[in-house]
């Protein structure tokens, strides 16, 4: 099993990367926060990976920082929760909302997440609150990211989360308002906002 891939960035989209180890391009899934976090092309990048074998398929996952890795493994014990359900909720939510959100039982916030039901979501909290005892909540440094691409990332990124292009433009504009330009995350997190908050 593939455990750690370090290599050259090849291509770099929000929810997937090529690496170039050693000549062999592996094609990576990653979460939106190890997109907002990574490097330039052409940088040397870290990636922890999980290994996903199915009898079709061997996909890889990969993740900047241990926990996140952690968290994405607990989050596939949940009934019905396969990996890529799994990026999209790291994807939507990061796990420092995740975890009070789960362990309180919060569904309105879990179900505002792409993808996520109710009954996914109250799955995930019966399932995984008790495993949660273990993850800490800390203030993660938000990631550098340039003004000018910042909109056309969380755009392309909404569109990989399945928005339509009307939708991702008009939340980015939406975000934008609330957020700024200055960092990913945060206009990822305010678009998102905008596109699940309840129509009135």
């Amino acid at each position: 099993m593939i455990g750690l891939l370090r290599g050259r960035l090849l291509e770099k989209r929000p929810n997937q990367v090529i690496l170039d180890v050693g000549g062999v391009g592996y094609l990576v899934a990653i979460p939106l926060s190890t997109f907002a976090a990574m490097g330039e092309l052409h940088a040397e990048v870290t990636l922890l990976i999980h290994t996903h074998v199915r009898e079709d398929a061997l996909s890889l996952y990969g993740f900047l920082s241990q926990r996140e890795k952690h968290f994405f493994e607990l989050l596939l014990g949940a009934s019905g929760v396969g990996p890529s359900l799994a990026l999209k909720i790291l994807s939507g939510m990061n796990v420092d909302e995740l975890v009070p959100a789960i362990r309180t039982g919060d569904l309105a916030k879990l179900t505002k997440i792409p993808g996520v039901g109710r009954k996914t979501a109250e799955r995930m909290v019966v399932e995984l609150k008790d495993k949660l005892e273990a993850v800490t909540i800390e203030t993660e440094k938000p990631a550098p990211a340039s003004p000018a691409g910042v909109e056309a990332d969380v755009k392309s990124a909404l569109i990989n989360l399945g928005y339509d292009e009307r939708s991702a433009d008009s939340a980015v504009a939406e975000g934008k308002r609330e957020a700024g330009t200055s960092n990913f995350e945060k206009l990822l997190r305010s678009a998102l906002g905008t596109l699940t908050a309840p129509t009135r």
